[in-house]
């Protein structure tokens, strides 16, 4: 079945007759190419954090209680969120669209830069863990910060170059990356039970029940695995080139259940085997497949994942690339910005994110480490990577928080359109949004609390990630002014246009 335009106005004029240009553009100009599988396949990917499994490790059995935790919490309240915008506004740019529907066009702006913003500088962290899986199983050298750098930059330049590919061959490229990763996660899981099989005693101890507990000992866990769930909207920024309204909940729904399966699966893996001195391994899944199955089968898995974290910078890079190609439809950005090159692509949008990502790289890996006069540049270049992140990741956190902010503002629009369309029985979409919402609020606190690194105390470290984060904030707040102003002086050039027209018409 496909939706046409027509079904979408009727769908949400009840609620917002405000259309944006984008709305109308979108199915004119991209096809509708996106079946449950892609976008099942983009959602994994797009959420997938390869390093939860070791980063929960620290915290042994406990791991297990935040994953569970989060997901309840945060995860599952997203899901819904997602799934509820999407079914009444299947738009292309997801949340920058949502937002303008229920609250405005600044508000609108502001929360789309906030879940753009951090992906471009998150998209750096997936080159540099495939740069470390490089270094630790093929190549020693890369040991220089400056050396990292380069390397990273290469990857994000290759992914950006590939993403302005015909979009159909990047996405079977995504599916068959996806199919891979799945692979690697069988063979972590299946050296655990080979492991445990062969009467081996797992290395944590299980039955502890104590260590499921959490406390403020380790309540900074909480957090982190929070955002290795974080981004459920960010698939249906291809919204316009979905093939059906079933694909929205279709894609939710598988994508959640095997996310939270391979994060358990890789945990118990990982305890079982190495227990929580696995935290200071990055590659601590493929020993495990090393340990029990052999090099061959552990190279295999090393290779899985790399195309994993390969397979993410692609996403990152053309699915986030669209909310600047709807802003350019919608004149809130220069038009440039909206171009298709001739395969139907946002070239200028992906090139420009990629050259953002690129620069905060050379900073962070090149130009930082140069002011580490007296000190470990290495090091220095670590804090600030860790700081850049953190504050991304809070960015990223207030975006998420708009998703239940536009179900209540849609709720209290039309309360009984809104009644008639649910997906969910009303209680549970209310328990999910309260849910939500303080998830968000402790995952802020909890991160400004505790530091990410040892390099830096808890002391230091709160201010020097709030202070980065409301920089962050401060730019996504002027550039929505900019933005505002760009969209009333278009429409004002627009009505002046016409205008003039009509004179010259009747002269």
């Amino acid at each position: 079945m496909r939706f046409s335009e027509q079904s979408f106005s009727t769908s949400s004029s009840e609620i917002a007759p405000k259309t944006l240009p984008s709305e109308t553009i979108v199915p004119r100009i991209m096809p509708r190419i996106l079946c449950t599988r892609d976008m099942t396949a983009t959602f994994v990917v797009s959420i997938y954090l390869a390093s939860c499994a070791t980063t929960a490790a620290a915290v042994g059995p406990a791991a297990f209680t935040y994953l569970l935790l989060a997901a309840i919490t945060f995860f599952v309240p997203c899901l819904i969120a997602t799934a509820q915008l999407g079914s009444l506004f299947p738009y292309e740019g997801a949340l920058y669209n949502w937002t303008h529907r229920m609250i405005g066009g600044y508000w609108s702006f502001f929360s789309g830069f906030c879940a753009w913003f951090p992906c471009v500088l998150i998209a750096s962290s997936l080159a540099d863990l495939f740069v470390s899986y490089i270094q630790g199983l093929f190549y020693a050298g890369l040991t220089e910060p400056w050396q990292q750098g380069l390397a990273i930059c290469a990857l994000l330049i290759i992914g950006g170059f590939i993403s302005t590919w015909r979009f159909r061959l990047v996405q079977d490229l995504i599916n068959v990356l996806v199919g891979l990763m799945l692979v690697g996660t069988v063979l972590i899981g299946l050296s655990a039970v080979i492991w445990l099989a062969k009467g081996n005693h797992p290395v944590t101890n299980f039955a502890n029940w104590s260590a499921w507990s959490i406390g403020p000992e380790n309540f900074a866990m909480f957090g982190l695995l929070v955002f290795a769930y974080i981004g459920t909207e960010g698939p249906l920024n291809l919204a316009g080139e979905i093939t059906g309204r079933r694909v929205i909940k279709r894609h939710l729904f598988w994508g959640g259940i095997l996310i939270l399966v391979i994060y358990l699966l890789n945990t118990f893996a990982v305890l079982a085997v190495q227990g929580p001195s696995a935290a200071n391994n990055p590659l601590a899944m493929v020993d495990i497949v090393e340990t029990v199955l052999g090099k061959v089968p552990a190279y295999i898995t090393a290779l899985c994942l790399m195309g994993s974290f390969f397979a993410t910078i692609l996403v990152y890079t053309y699915v986030y690339a669209r909310l600047l190609m709807v802003a350019g439809m919608d004149r809130r950005l220069p038009r440039a910005t909206c171009k298709l090159n001739k395969h139907g692509v946002p070239a200028n949008a992906i090139i420009f994110q990629t050259a953002l990502a690129v620069c905060f790289t050379i900073f962070a890996f090149i130009v930082a480490p140069l002011a580490a006069l007296n000190g470990n540049a290495a090091d220095f270049s670590n804090e600030i990577y860790n700081v850049s992140q953190a504050a991304a990741a809070l960015v990223w956190t207030i975006s998420a928080a708009f998703l239940f902010i536009d179900l209540v503002a849609c709720y209290l629009h039309d309360r009984q359109y809104f009644r008639r369309h649910c997906i969910l029985p009303l209680p549970i979409l209310g328990i999910s949004t309260i849910l939500g919402l303080g998830s968000c609020f402790v995952t802020i606190i909890d991160t400004l609390l505790f530091s990410w690194t040892p390099l830096i105390s808890n002391m230091h470290w709160w201010y020097l990630v709030g202070s980065l984060t409301l920089i962050f904030l401060i730019i996504s707040a002027f550039s929505s002014i900019l933005a505002r102003s760009e969209a009333a002086w278009e429409e004002i050039r627009s009505a002046l246009g016409d205008t003039q027209k009509q004179k010259a018409y009747r002269q």
